[in-house]
């Protein structure tokens, strides 16, 4: 029983992987595949090739994603996309929806932006209890105005970080937090390394020790040095 135990375990680990990437690619290739439907029934290959041909939606998408980016990257295109950006914020309902999401977009995917660049270790949900998030922007306006009013811990006005704390084993849950930032210690491992670390529930952990601003006391507990 302890070795058909052991080969049961084993047989898991090389196939649970496998079989959920796998589930995941074949997902990706099939959501894609359904974007040759906006082509004419005589264009799309089903009737070109008299066959199903896996993939060709993956193909048809990227050529699709950059002629929008190559037309909007001139200066005819620029006019377009600003005509329809214009366009849309005049819809009530859609106004409010667009204008969100491309914020959003416009932060994750912006060259000059620093969205999911950085992991931070920060002490949340209350002190003493540390956890990995990662840095979005930083607050600003009436919400900057409000937290600055407060108080820091040397009684000094400080700078805030704007951060998304991911949820475990599924880090597209969390939670939106604004930490001071002197209580934030950035981390020196990458964010493919941090979500992998979260993920798996802090079994895999990247690396070891790199960050020089912390050390662990004799009590096991992660401290900031200065």
């Amino acid at each position: 029983m302890p070795s058909l135990r052991k080969w049961l375990f084993s047989g898991l680990l090389v196939l649970v992987p496998l079989i959920i990437t796998l589930w995941v690619l074949e997902w990706v290739v099939s959501t894609l595949d359904q974007t040759l439907r906006i082509l004419p029934t005589s264009w799309q290959p089903d009737q070109l090739l008299g066959m199903h041909i896996p993939g060709l939606g993956v193909v048809f998408a990227l050529v699709v994603v950059l002629s929008i980016g190559a037309l909007a990257s001139n200066i005819i295109g620029n006019k377009l996309v600003s005509w329809w950006h214009a366009l849309l914020h005049r819809i009530p309902v859609v106004r409010s929806i667009y204008s969100g999401v491309k914020q959003v977009s416009d932060t994750l995917f912006s060259e000059k932006g620093n969205a999911f660049r950085k992991a931070l270790l920060i002490e949340w949900p209350h002190e003493g209890m540390w956890t990995i998030g990662f840095l979005t922007g930083a607050p600003a306006g009436d919400v900057l105005r409000h937290l600055q009013a407060q108080p820091g811990r040397s009684g000094e006005v400080d700078e805030f970080h704007s951060v998304y704390v991911p949820t475990t084993p599924n880090p597209t849950g969390g939670y939106f937090v604004m930490v001071r930032k002197s209580a934030c210690v950035e981390l020196q491992m990458s964010v493919d390394e941090a979500l992998t670390y979260i993920v798996s529930m802090g079994v895999i952990v990247p690396g070891g020790p790199k960050n020089p601003h912390l050390k662990v006391g004799a009590d096991g507990a992660i401290q900031k040095t200065p």
